[in-house]
């Protein structure tokens, strides 16, 4: 490679336009830093490895902003990004692999002059799809790749990381050494092949040494546990770091934060009763939180997820997949939908919450606690 590259063989290479990179150069976030011998811009090698990150986030799905964040951050270094960067990729090959085998099967069947019916094609793309990248959880649950950078970051320089209340294993970092903790048979039952150990415990009674990991995680499972507080000072115990993912109650309008609890599903705020303050729970392992924005096209179909997308809220497997529905009750539930379902068709939803048809990310709660 020539030691220094212009803006027009950078963009010859990386297959983008030069009013993109100028792009970057005026929002800071690439910068070339480097001149020829004829006075003009060019990109160090220096240069050159940042405008990569930036691009293979980008082609990721990230934001800009999010990404100036991810390659600016003073606790990561060149190849503890990579590996991110690496897992990442991975998530999405093993994605586009399963679609693809999916898509196969549907070829074959057509030429052989069969066409599956509306339910098979359903299956076909839904819990097969799933099962192909190991897991049978349901098809709207799934890791989100801009939420799994955060948390990957967040581990650090972590070789070994116990996941505890892993479910089907989501968001373990598929370049670590990973031991999983889950109480649920049904959930070890639909861990894929392959899949990093799963010891059958609970949070709040980790059967192992003190320090026995270099970290210890948590995605949006400290609300299904006995005791939040004892788990997380378990966690605390048998790791040196503590990473989770959960949602903060304590915010004195937290209730109006999301328009689904607040306008149609008031229950949600009883499920909440008694629930641990975010200081409580930052002060149990000793660390501090951090917001983390829900993208609007979040592929992780959490209770939150679909805040600007509200007709998913209407069909029947997006709610199956998430906890809150089954533990409001049919009835909240029915009322919820139909009352939901009615805005929708009357435009009064749209009305009622056009401020947020524009935004990319929102704010609704959830947040990382790091130790």
């Amino acid at each position: 490679m020539e030691e220094h590259l212009t803006v027009g063989r950078v963009a010859e290479l990386a297959g983008v336009s030069v009013r993109t990179l100028h792009h970057y150069d005026e929002i800071g976030l690439v910068r070339p830093s480097a001149r020829t011998a004829g006075g003009y811009r060019a990109y160090s090698a220096d240069d050159v490895e940042r405008l990569r990150e930036v691009l293979a986030h980008r082609r990721l799905g990230f934001g800009l902003r999010e990404i100036a964040d991810l390659v600016d951050d003073p606790a990561t270094d060149a190849v503890a990004r990579l590996r991110r960067l690496r897992g990442l990729l991975l998530e999405q090959r093993d994605r586009a692999a399963a679609m693809v085998t999916a898509i196969d099967k549907e070829l074959e069947a057509r030429a052989m002059g069969i066409r599956t019916t509306p339910e098979e094609q359903l299956t076909m793309f839904g819990a097969q799809l799933y099962d192909t990248i190991g897991s049978a959880y349901p098809a709207t649950r799934r890791t989100e790749p801009r939420i799994a950078a955060r948390v990957w970051d967040a581990l650090g320089d972590a070789r070994t990381v116990l996941n505890v209340g892993a479910g089907t294993g989501s968001y373990e970092p598929p370049d670590r050494d990973v031991t999983a903790v889950e109480p649920s048979a049904v959930m070890r039952a639909q861990r894929p092949a392959g899949a990093a150990p799963c010891v059958a415990a609970e949070a709040e009674s980790l059967p192992f040494e003190d320090g026995t990991f270099d970290a210890a995680m948590a995605f949006s499972t400290v609300h299904h546990w006995r005791d939040p507080i004892a788990g997380l000072r378990e966690m605390r115990r048998v790791a040196r770091r503590v990473v989770v993912v959960t949602y903060d109650a304590s915010d004195a309008n937290w209730r109006d934060r999301f328009w689904l609890a607040r306008d149609y599903l008031p229950e949600f705020a009883d499920l909440l009763v008694g629930w641990p303050s975010l200081a409580d729970l930052t002060r149990a392992i000793g660390g501090r939180a951090e917001p983390v924005l829900i993208p609007w096209d979040c592929a992780d179909g959490f209770f939150e997820a679909y805040w600007r997308r509200p007709e998913a809220y209407l069909e029947e497997p997006v709610r199956r997949a998430v906890s809150v529905w089954t533990r409001v009750g049919p009835e909240a539930e029915r009322r919820a939908v139909d009352s939901l379902r009615d805005d929708l068709s009357s435009g009064r939803w749209a009305e009622r919450n056009r401020d947020i048809v524009a935004l990319d990310t929102a704010e609704l709660g959830l947040r990382l606690l790091v130790a």
